[in-house]
């Protein structure tokens, strides 16, 4: 017991000792300046000194231009392009989930494949009715031709007073003559059949694009017309198309002959639909198809 009090005697009595250093001209041997030291302050002043050299090495990374060059840390640069492409890369999700909405419903319009707002509604019967009017939007609306662009609307409502909206361009019939099956939104029949001769020219109501110009086995030759006016025309069961897709038409210029193609064809008509902001329109209210 009395050895290792005297070793932590000896330890703490070398810690402490003090010592003289001191500085002499060796020329001279004149005294220049003397310094007391231990082994406690040597200590204690080393680790100040790594101490300050450390938080000075993480001031001066932390807030300079340096920190650039450590490996692995990103420049300000790089990250706002980072940021950058996160939201174009949003964007292009968006308008890619709007082309196939856009595209579903126009292949839901040309196979007639609709469902109507009870058949939607009484599919998600079990949603909460306060869920349903403040967040439920129908992915099903294949009737509607412009689903993409009303994806804010939460119910189907084909607009029955469509004699009522106002239309700044000019129309023409697509094609004149006897009607064999008018509008009809309980028979879910949202056109129009017009009889007509074999190949008689069908004219296009309105300059616009043609969007879709392709046969169905359903409908036949199928041509849909994009109008600036923010309307869609549909021409179904024609025996020929004279436009292709992505064509630019005038109103009135020719961009079909009346046919009897497609199972759903009963004799050589013109099924016309007429669609404007989601909402199926009835053609008559446009047109005289009368001769």
């Amino acid at each position: 017991m009395a050895k290792q009090e005297s070793k932590s005697k000896r330890f703490h009595k070398k810690l402490f000792s003090s010592y003289r250093m001191v500085i002499i001209n060796e020329e001279t041997f004149e005294e220049k300046a003397q310094l007391r030291i231990s082994r406690f302050r040597v200590i204690v002043t080393g680790i100040l000194l790594l101490s300050l050299f450390c938080l000075t090495a993480f001031l001066t990374i932390s807030y300079t231009p340096l920190k650039e060059y450590i490996p692995g840390y990103d420049s300000s640069e790089l990250r706002q392009k980072a940021i950058q492409n996160l939201f174009t890369t949003d964007s292009l999700i968006t308008l890619y989930n709007q082309n196939l909405q856009y595209l579903d419903a126009l292949r839901g319009v040309i196979s007639e494949d609709v469902t109507t707002q009870d058949e939607t509604f009484s599919e998600d019967k079990r949603v909460d009715t306060s869920e349903r009017n403040s967040s439920f939007i129908p992915t099903v609306l294949e009737d509607s031709l412009l689903r993409a662009f009303v994806a804010n609307e939460d119910k189907y409502n084909p607009n029955t007073n469509s004699g009522s909206i106002e239309l700044s361009t000019l129309l023409l019939p697509p094609a004149k003559g006897p009607i064999s099956q008018g509008f009809d939104l309980e028979e879910s029949h949202f056109a129009i059949d017009i009889v007509l001769e074999e190949n008689t020219p069908i004219k296009s109501i309105a300059d616009g694009t043609v969007i879709f110009a392709e046969w169905t086995a359903q409908t036949g030759f199928v041509i849909i017309i994009e109008h600036a006016s923010g309307f869609l025309s549909v021409y179904k069961h024609n025996a020929a198309l004279s436009k292709a897709q992505g064509d630019s038409v005038v109103g009135g210029e020719v961009i079909a002959s009346a046919g009897n193609t497609g199972e759903y064809s009963t004799g050589f008509h013109l099924h016309f639909e007429l669609w404007m902001d989601g909402y199926a329109l009835n053609p008559s209210d446009f047109f005289n198809f009368s001769d």
